[in-house]
C-alpha cells in the first residue's frame, strides 16, 4: 500500500494550470507487533515517519525498536544543550587564517566545542545538526559571534575573526540586531568581523538575504561565500550580492597537485576574485605541496591542518604574541 501511494502522489498534477509534484513520507506501525495500545501506535508510526524523512523522504518506514531509543537520545542531548548554553559549557577554538604574500596571520576562523562534563570536548558534527533540528542553534550561534568579537577585540588590530552562520541563524530576524549589539559592547572594528554564509544559504531566499547583507555592508562587516563551488552551478548571483571574500571549498584543493580539473578551477577562482576584487582563501591545506601550488596559481589566503588545527584561546594567542617564525608552514 505504501509504495501504491508513493507512487500515486509522485506523479505531475495541474494546479491551475501549472504543473506541480509533492513528495510524501510514510510511517508505518503495525498492531500487535509494534505496540496495542493506539496512542503508542501513533507515537512509534510518527517516529517511523522521522526515520522516513531523515531517509531522503519520498520513502516509507517501519517502526523499528532503535527508532525509540534514537528519539530518547535526541531529548536527552537537547536537555543537555540547553544546559551547556546556561552553565557556560561551549567554547570557541580558532583556526589561522595565513596571507601568502608575506606569510602572516590575517585571522582565524572560531569554531565552536562543547565540553561535556561527563564526555569531554565533543565536536560541532555531534550536537549541530540536532541544535539546527531544535532552533537552539540561533541562541548558540548569537553566543559564538558575542565570544567571538570579544576575543577578537583584545588582538592587535589587524586580525579579522571569521564565524559561520547556519541557515536557521541567516534566517533569524534577530542576526542584525545580534551582530550590532556584539559590535558594540566588545567595541571590535566591524571590518575585522568576517561572517562566513554558503551559496545555498543566501540564495535560498533571495528576496530576504539581499537586504540583510547589504545592511552588513554597511555596517562595515566583511562577507565571506564558504564551500564556494559546492552549491549552485550558475554564477550570475556574483553580480548582486555583496561579498568580500571567496572560500574554495576543500574539495578542490585535495589531488591539486595532479588533478587538472581541481588546477582548473583554481584558476578559475583566482580570475572571479581578482575581477570582483575579492580575497580568495583555500580552505583544507594538509601538504607542502598543495600550498606551494595555491601560492603560485595567486591566492591570497590559505588555511587548513599544513598551517594549524583549531586551537583553544591562549594557544592561538600564544601563536600571535608568541613571534613564530613567518613562514607558513611553521603555524603547525
Amino acid at each position: 500500500f505504501a509504495e501504491r501511494l508513493l507512487q500515486a502522489l509522485g506523479s505531475a498534477f495541474d494546479l491551475d494550470g501549472a504543473r506541480e509534484h509533492v513528495t510524501c513520507s510514510v510511517g508505518i506501525a503495525l498492531a500487535p507487533d509494534h505496540a496495542v495500545d493506539a496512542d503508542v501506535l501513533m507515537r512509534h508510526a510518527d517516529l517511523a515517519l522521522y526515520a522516513a524523512k531523515e531517509s531522503g523522504r519520498s520513502t516509507y518506514r517501519f517502526y523499528e525498536a532503535e527508532m525509540r531509543l534514537a528519539a530518547e537520545r535526541r531529548h536527552v542531548m537537547t536537555a543537555e544543550l540547553w544546559e551547556a548554553l546556561e552553565k557556560r559549557q561551549f567554547e570557541l577554538h580558532y583556526q589561522p587564517i595565513v596571507q601568502l604574500d608575506d606569510d602572516g596571520i590575517a585571522g582565524f576562523e572560531a569554531l565552536i566545542r562543547w565540553r561535556h562534563p561527563r564526555r569531554g570536548l565533543v565536536a560541532p558534527m555531534d550536537f549541530i545538526p540536532l541544535a539546527e533540528e531544535t532552533g537552539l542553534i540561533v541562541p548558540i550561534g548569537d553566543w559564538v559571534i558575542r565570544e567571538a568579537c570579544r576575543t577578537a577585540a583584545g588582538w592587535p588590530e589587524h586580525l579579522r575573526i571569521a564565524v559561520n552562520l547556519s541557515v536557521s541563524q541567516f534566517r533569524h530576524a534577530s542576526l542584525l540586531s545580534t551582530v550590532v549589539g556584539a559590535l558594540d559592547q566588545t567595541g571590535l572594528n566591524a571590518d575585522r568581523l568576517e561572517i562566513e554564509i554558503t551559496e545555498s544559504v543566501f540564495l535560498t531566499d533571495v528576496d530576504q538575504s539581499l537586504p540583510l547583507l547589504r545592511a552588513l555592508k554597511e555596517l562595515g562587516v566583511r562577507i565571506a561565500i564558504d564551500d564556494f563551488g559546492t552549491g549552485y552551478s550558475s554564477l550570475s548571483y556574483l553580480r548582486s550580492f555583496p561579498f568580500d571574500k571567496i572560500k574554495l571549498d576543500r574539495s578542490f584543493v585535495s589531488g591539486i597537485e595532479t588533478d587538472a580539473g581541481n588546477l582548473a578551477i583554481v584558476r578559475a577562482v583566482v580570475g572571479i576574485g581578482s575581477g570582483f576584487n575579492a580575497t580568495t582563501l583555500a580552505e583544507g591545506i594538509e601538504t607542502e605541496e598543495q600550498l606551494q601550488k595555491l601560492r603560485a596559481e595567486g591566492f591570497s589566503e590559505v588555511q587548513g591542518y599544513l598551517l594549524g588545527r583549531p586551537m583553544p584561546r591562549e594557544k592561538a594567542e600564544a601563536l600571535i604574541y608568541g613571534g613564530a617564525p613567518k613562514a607558513a608552514s611553521s603555524y603547525k
